[in-house]
């Protein structure tokens, strides 16, 4: 009903926003959307003195354009970006050693360039490197572009700079491996008629020994094996404290039922004792048809105490202990206390606690009734938001400001 309530008022906002909005006269005035936002269609309804009905109209409405003042602003702006967006990850141009970035369109501006190079043999106009013509003292090379205003081919302006191409710098062991790599290739190519082929006893004018390269895969399976360790550990954690929350809230649902019982069978004449084993023999007999009951496993676990020689008393409190419970603490210690001081009035207190455990057993079916009404409401709210999204957004993209 939420969701229908919503929806109803939306739309009546809507519809009344769109009937102002088509009543209300405009002042002839358009905006026209910023470079890069693309043209838009306008739909009108022209009013001819006169004429008794309105002409519908379609206008396509282009973008901004530049004028000349600005465009020679953007091609200033984008000269002083240029040299920072070629250079891809190298430094600087004074000594390029990876390939450059020679952009053909110019992010966030409406430019195009086309570039020319004068050396060809060490970088081409896609600014690649050309590795077998390079030198580690380096190569200049000019870069000219010509930048283009894609609205006006007639704007153009020039990009000019130079970069010193490099080979890229190899430390020494980048060395060691480029030239063992050599030898060992070389060696290889001669025993390619042999069925095995024997590594070169010396490397680099050394001798040289061999060892196959170390696998991870075991330390991938030892930090799989602790990660899953960990994982069921914290779902085992998980699962007994969900097991543990469910076995508490079963047993706060038998508890009004427990002491009801045991009301009426004092109330009968039953002592204690009896009263306990008569509820316990009950539950085993219904055990089939009910499943299995926490609190009422612990009553029989408190009558195996009895007649394995615990005195009463201490049964009931060991009973309350096993429970965890509040409730069942406080209906332990109460039998254990009345069987000291003599069961004078324990029918009473029985009678006055089954009354309130049946009270607080609805204030928790209320409240476990509204718990699961606030956690209906995330998903209501998505599905609201969704629809609103699906009802609203193609409306106002229809409205035309």
């Amino acid at each position: 009903m939420l969701a229908v309530s919503l929806m109803l008022t939306a739309g009546v906002i809507l519809l009344i926003a769109d009937y102002l909005h088509s009543v209300r006269e405009t002042d002839g005035i358009i905006q026209r959307n910023a470079y890069g936002q693309g043209s838009r269609t306008e739909e009108l309804e022209i009013a001819i003195r006169g004429e008794k009905e309105r002409i519908p109209a379609k206008l396509q409405v282009s973008e901004r354009q530049y004028s000349k003042e600005e465009v020679q602003e953007l091609f200033q702006r984008v000269i002083r970006r240029m040299d920072k967006l070629i250079l891809g990850e190298n430094k600087s141009l004074d000594r390029v050693e990876q390939d450059m970035k020679l952009l053909t369109e110019i992010p966030g501006e409406p430019v195009e360039a086309s570039w020319e190079l004068d050396r060809y043999d060490v970088m081409n106009v896609r600014g690649e490197l050309q590795e077998e013509a390079l030198s580690e003292e380096g190569t200049l090379v000019t870069l000219n572009a010509v930048l283009t205003y894609t609205e006006n081919e007639e704007e153009q302006a020039l990009y000019q700079c130079t970069a010193n191409i490099c080979r890229r710098m190899q430390g020494e062991v980048e060395k060691s491996r480029i030239r063992a790599e050599e030898e060992i290739g070389a060696q290889e190519e001669k025993s390619r008629t042999q069925k095995e082929f024997k590594l070169p006893d010396t490397l680099l004018g050394r001798e040289a020994a061999y060892y196959r390269r170390m696998e991870s895969r075991g330390a991938v399976l030892i930090v799989m094996a602790v990660l899953t360790g960990i994982l069921l550990y914290a779902l085992e954690i998980q699962n007994h404290g969900k097991a543990k929350e469910v076995r508490k809230q079963q047993m706060l649902l038998d508890y009004p039922e427990i002491v009801n019982k045991m009301t009426l069978f004092l109330g009968a004449g039953m002592t204690a004792k009896r009263a306990w084993k008569k509820v316990a023999e009950d539950y085993e007999r219904q055990k089939k048809r009910r499943g299995e009951r926490y609190a009422y496993e612990e009553m029989k676990r408190a009558c195996y105490e009895m007649e394995s020689g615990v005195t009463e008393a201490e049964s009931y409190e060991n009973f309350g202990r096993r429970c965890d419970v509040q409730v069942y603490v406080r209906f332990g210690a109460l039998l254990s206390q009345n069987l000291r001081k003599g069961t004078k009035g324990l029918t009473q207190m029985l009678k006055l606690e089954a009354i309130q455990a049946f009270e607080e057993r609805k204030a928790r079916a209320k409240r476990l009734g509204e718990e699961a009404g606030t956690k209906l409401l995330l998903p209501m709210f998505l599905m609201l938001a969704i629809v609103l999204v699906i009802v609203i957004v193609p409306a106002f993209l229809s409205v035309q400001m």
